[in-house]
């Protein structure tokens, strides 16, 4: 899917999405990465969703966001609640979803001034 109205002066905007693959900067990236609204932290680590660790969340709430938005890759997957305690217990708010509804969530609360944080699995098995 591509973004046609998308205005990057505020930060980083996702551009578009696929398959395996998220658009950002004229950029295409097709391994999991880390999006603020000044952040790419490309190679994040978490190849599924069963592969997401406590480490890989303590890495995303480093960087003090309100709210942190957990894309699970194409389908939807039901997270271990444990896995995000630790954001919850800091006063962040955790939301799971595919990581295409990610990628449109953030680029709104991100047009919003909101401090987000997006962990985007790009799964390419889908």
């Amino acid at each position: 899917m591509k973004f046609s109205e998308a205005d990057a002066g505020s930060g980083y905007l996702i551009e578009g999405y696929g398959s395996g693959w998220i658009g950002l900067s004229g950029r295409r990236y097709t391994r999991s990465l880390i999006l603020t609204p000044t952040q790419i932290i490309d190679h994040w680590g978490p190849a599924t969703a069963a592969d997401l660790t406590r480490e890989h969340l303590t890495a995303i709430a480093d960087l003090k966001p309100r709210v942190v938005l957990i894309g699970t890759g194409a389908q939807p997957a039901l997270l271990d609640p444990a896995l995000y305690l630790s954001l919850i217990e800091r006063g962040i708010g955790v939301e799971v979803m595919t990581t295409g509804a990610a990628c449109r969530t953030y680029n709104i609360l991100m047009a919003e001034g909101r401090e987000v944080v997006a962990g985007l699995i790009l799964d390419t098995n889908a």
